[in-house]
């Protein structure tokens, strides 16, 4: 059924507008997936603050335009194309569709837009391979507790073998006192 000049306005109104909020989108393969699939997928997505969006590249390319970030070439958009977008952490949308495809070949990342530059293909791999905010601060926290817990341990050591030398010590000279 083809699609009215007043639909795609809506619908290049929606885009603007989900573009324009998303702080990472990536682009992807999406058929060959039911529709059992592809809604597990938006649940999932939705969950962690982002979306699944299919459109017509030709509107993406706009959106994209007229937001003023980057335009995908349209040779490294082959095929019907799902825009994941996120709007909390740019990493969540990314890594979950990353997860899901793992299960599912049908999703393939084919690149994406993220702090104002285009992402190849396997910059989008990479994208969704990063560890989240929190792996990365438990991470640094452990880093910065470390040297504290070998200094504490160090400090605490000479301490623990002088009163355990001292206690013997003392234990010595009661049993020779008696």
């Amino acid at each position: 059924m083809a699609v009215t000049r007043d639909q795609k306005a809506t619908q290049l109104t929606e885009l603007k507008d989900k573009f324009g909020k998303a702080s990472s989108v990536i682009f992807a393969h999406y058929i060959g997936l039911t529709v059992g699939q592809v809604s597990d997928l938006r649940k999932k997505l939705r969950d962690a603050g982002a979306e699944v969006k299919v459109a017509k590249k030709t509107l993406m390319r706009i959106a994209s335009k007229d937001k003023g970030l980057p335009v995908m070439e349209d040779s490294a958009l082959p095929g019907p194309v799902a825009a994941i977008l996120s709007y909390k952490d740019p990493l969540t949308g990314p890594q979950i569709a990353f997860k899901f495809s793992k299960e599912h070949p049908q999703v393939s990342f084919l690149g994406g837009i993220f702090e104002g530059k285009i992402l190849s293909k396997l910059d989008a791999i990479a994208l969704a391979k990063m560890p989240s905010r929190q792996i990365l601060l438990a991470t640094f926290a452990g880093m910065l507790q470390s040297p504290l817990r070998s200094f504490a341990s160090i400090i605490n050591s000479p301490l623990t073998g002088f009163a355990r030398a001292t206690s013997e010590l003392a234990k010595k000279k009661t049993s020779s006192a008696s």
